[in-house]
């Protein structure tokens, strides 16, 4: 007949071998985990169940008892650890509503113009380069401007269209597409173009992270912002 140490064994989804029990509760059956109230009914059964003429080893105890101290001590960490991040990811987003209405500098290839006409961005450049070139495109893929940066350093260089052709004419209202080529003495070097866009909206992305949508762009994290207008 299994003993009342062995129903609680099973009442926890633990069936010692050769132990029967008809009273077996089966709600915890496929739990992999022990939680701290499962940890304090196991020792409190062994302390019921144990042996009058052997009973458990003082140094054992002592041990299940620090065992039992640490797991509430982690218990309450882990509460801990998880408020504080809620707290911070509740503060991030407050952050992050504070870039509604302004304008951001980041990497994209669609740019809208300036009420004044024309656009500012800049080259993000992985290597010195002894050539770095700037087209601007309309909506069909046809090249409106060509600007020459001529040799630039790694790093970020701006540049500032006034929104003519390169014929002169005003090459309307957008949106643009921006693309850039960079050349070193050991071939191309990687380019990647940085527009300014308006924060539309603020979200909170799948990440659980605050995300910025900017039109034509679409969601990006804060990390992703160069620089605020």
């Amino acid at each position: 007949m299994a003993t009342s140490f062995d129903t609680t064994l099973a009442n926890l989804g633990v069936n010692r071998y050769g132990s029967t029990s008809s009273t077996t509760d089966t709600s915890n059956l496929g739990k992999t985990d022990m939680d701290q109230s499962d940890f304090l009914t196991l020792m409190t059964a062994q302390l019921q169940n144990q042996d009058p003429f052997d009973p458990v080893d003082n140094t054992q105890m002592v041990a299940q008892m620090a065992q039992f101290s640490s797991l509430s001590g982690i218990t309450e960490m882990n509460s801990t650890l998880k408020a504080m991040a809620e707290k911070l990811s509740s503060s991030s987003l407050g952050d992050a509503l504070g870039y509604v209405g302004k304008t951001v500098l980041t990497a994209g290839s669609i740019a809208y113009p300036r009420a004044a006409g024309g656009i500012a961005g800049a080259v993000s450049l992985a290597d010195d380069a002894t050539d770095v070139n700037v087209t601007i495109q309309d909506g069909d893929g046809k090249t409106l401007k060509t600007i020459a940066l001529g040799a630039q350093a790694e790093g970020a260089v701006a540049f500032d269209w006034d929104g003519t052709t390169d014929s002169g004419d005003a090459a309307g209202d957008g949106p643009f597409t921006v693309k850039v080529t960079a050349r070193n003495a050991d071939g191309n070097v990687t380019a990647t173009p940085l527009v300014w866009a308006p924060v539309s909206t603020v979200s909170m992305g799948a990440d659980g992270k605050p995300a910025l949508t900017l039109p034509g762009i679409g969601q990006i994290s804060l990390d992703a912002v160069w620089q605020v207008g």
